[in-house]
């Protein structure tokens, strides 16, 4: 078996190479990337091929029977930068195709949701066997949260008593090689996330054990949180993506706990406090 990872030198990509190469040898586990010279310290075979690069894509997913497909990071141009990876997946007779989307891609108002959507139609009308890896909030999106926690005792929110059933990295990472390497997950939809919803007032809790310093929650409505990210100085896009994706929160599109990834990774799923700690 040959497995390939797109985008295997970004935070997600590298976990997951490193996952395969314990269960195939290096030869056989193939980093598809943008640049070679940072996937030097892989140790696995490197192909270089940019998401805009139809032809290369195809060339590296030449003789390949899985395709871990990391999605783009780049909000607005991952629609057209994933048509390039299905059709180059087509044209290289892929044998699988494991999609990193969003929860609940085809039925929700989560601010991220509408590329994973059109990524996720382009797969089940490619005639590709997939699977898709709905994968719920990563823990480690909270470092910047942290950060600015420690600097000034607080935490801000504009989620209400919305909740997150967020995850480590790695987590994500360990399903994403089970998913790759095992058999039945044809044509299957997996909704990832924790054991464990947390609200902003759990956030804080979890966030000041951390730090080892009593943290405040400070609740704010979405009006205030963009004058406040005004005031700091972040742009007009910024501002509306972490506006928005609070009120996503609001609304509990990021709540539900479902199992899948503690099933999947055969262990309870990491707890927001041990991920915290180790980003403090």
């Amino acid at each position: 078996m040959s497995i390939a990872v797109t985008g295997a030198t970004g935070q997600l990509g590298r976990l997951v190479v490193a996952g395969l190469t314990d269960h195939l040898p290096a030869h056989q586990v193939v980093a598809v990337v943008r640049d070679a010279q940072k996937a030097a310290d892989l140790g696995v075979t490197v192909r270089v091929a940019p998401y805009e690069d139809e032809d290369a894509l195809a060339a590296a997913f030449a003789g390949v029977d899985v395709v871990v497909f990391i999605s783009g990071d780049t909000p607005g141009a991952r629609v057209p930068q994933h048509t390039n990876v299905v059709r180059a997946a087509q044209r290289a007779e892929v044998g699988r195709v494991v999609y990193t989307s969003a929860p609940h891609a085809d039925d929700t108002t989560l601010i991220l949701a509408p590329e994973h959507k059109a990524t996720e139609a382009l797969l089940r009308e490619s005639g590709l066997t997939w699977t898709f890896l709905r994968n719920n909030w990563y823990s480690e999106n909270y470092a910047g949260t942290l950060q600015t926690a420690a600097a000034t005792g607080e935490v801000v929110s504009a989620a209400g008593e919305g909740r997150v059933a967020s995850a480590s990295r790695p987590d994500f990472a360990a399903a994403a090689v089970v998913v790759a390497t095992t058999e039945g997950h044809d044509d299957t939809v997996y909704e990832l996330g924790g054991d464990e919803a947390w609200d902003f007032a759990g956030f804080t809790a979890a966030a000041s054990t951390a730090l080892g310093r009593e943290l405040t929650y400070r609740p704010v409505s979405p009006e205030q949180l963009d004058a406040e990210l005004t005031a700091a100085g972040l742009d007009a896009g910024t501002r509306g993506f972490l506006v928005g994706l609070d009120a996503n929160i609001a609304e509990g599109t990021l709540a539900e706990v479902t199992g899948d990834l503690s099933r999947l990774i055969g262990r309870p799923t990491t707890p927001l406090v041990t991920t915290l700690k180790t980003l403090a």
